[in-house]
């Protein structure tokens, strides 16, 4: 859901936001015609873009069969074959967090030191609260002080409650939001908590006690576990995914700083090698820098198409 006039304003920064990335892949269509040389500098670009070998095969496979079907000679207009098929991949990536469907929601957020965690966690709540919802803050990180004050810093800065305690129990925390997110009728709890490498295997058994904790909090909850992940971390990052869903069972993911990276294909290795959708993706430091995925925005934006994908059609040699 976006608010009136949101919508032109975000596509503009998603593609701004892809630049390194689509400016290396847009190096492929500089020549005139498609030959051998095309694909081969086509494939070249979609690795560095670090879409991964499974999914630049598949990619690669998808234009080469347009290209045949459709007699396609120019490179330009194999742009729009690459468009589609990377739509057609990252579709079922989409996911609707649906927000609505209990209250209070409860989200528990997770990640690893320096993904932008707790920046995403504020965004999200501005972006929840711009459109009406009731936002609870629960600060989960207690032992690192200037976690819990750059979260008071957004929830200051997007209108919303928090509640946090230093050097309290995490788990004693986050069950206390929960309860008060409760009683007051809250939309939605976001809870954050300790950042942690997946090698770290007694801070990963606390995020499954913090699991459990919000379960008794509430016996639907969490109903999101989120795992921020860094899109310059590259294939990393994937590691992470399958880490952290082994351990808690992710829902959803959200991708950060995909506007400091000519990285931005990791999404395309992501659609190849986790069940876990992308509910948001960030492209800059501002609040409104953190939207929903949306699969065909990407992929516009990713290789600098406007219009949405359509079947290719060319001309014949």
């Amino acid at each position: 859901m976006e608010i009136p006039g949101q919508q032109k304003d975000w596509l503009s920064r998603l593609k701004s936001g892809l630049t390194k990335t689509r400016s290396g892949l847009a190096s492929a269509f500089t020549g005139q015609k498609i030959d051998e040389e095309f694909f081969e500098a086509l494939e070249e670009r979609l690795l560095l873009a670090d879409c991964g070998l499974p999914a630049t095969e598949l990619l690669m496979k998808k234009v080469r069969d347009t290209v045949l079907e459709k007699a396609l000679y120019k490179a330009e207009d194999a742009r729009q074959v690459l468009r589609d098929a990377i739509f057609d991949l990252l579709r079922p990536l989409e996911t609707n967090m649906g927000v609505d469907r209990a209250r209070p929601m409860v989200i528990m957020v997770v990640g690893v030191n320096g993904a932008g965690k707790t920046t995403s966690i504020g965004k999200l709540a501005n972006h929840w609260a711009e459109i009406g919802y009731s936002v609870l803050l629960a600060a989960g990180d207690t032992f690192r002080a200037a976690a819990r004050e750059q979260l008071d810093v957004w929830a200051k800065r997007s209108n919303v409650e928090i509640i946090s305690s230093q050097g309290a129990d995490p788990s004693a925390v986050l069950f206390d939001a929960v309860q008060s997110a409760v009683a007051h009728y809250k939309h939605i709890v976001i809870a954050d908590t300790a950042g942690r490498l997946p090698t770290q295997l007694h801070l990963m058994e606390e995020l499954k006690k913090i699991k459990k904790v919000l379960n008794k909090a509430k016996p639907d909850a969490p109903h999101e576990i989120v795992l921020v992940v860094d899109a310059s971390n590259g294939q990393n990052a994937l590691q992470q995914i399958k880490a952290f869903d082994e351990a808690l069972g992710l829902t959803a993911l959200v991708v950060t700083k995909l506007d400091g990276t000519a990285k931005g294909g990791i999404i395309a290795s992501m659609a190849m090698s986790t069940r876990v959708p992308v509910a948001f993706i960030g492209v800059g430091e501002k609040m409104e820098d953190l939207r929903p995925f949306k699969p065909r925005d990407f992929a516009n934006a990713l290789v600098g198409m406007d219009q949405s994908p359509q079947p290719a059609t060319g001309t014949s040699a």
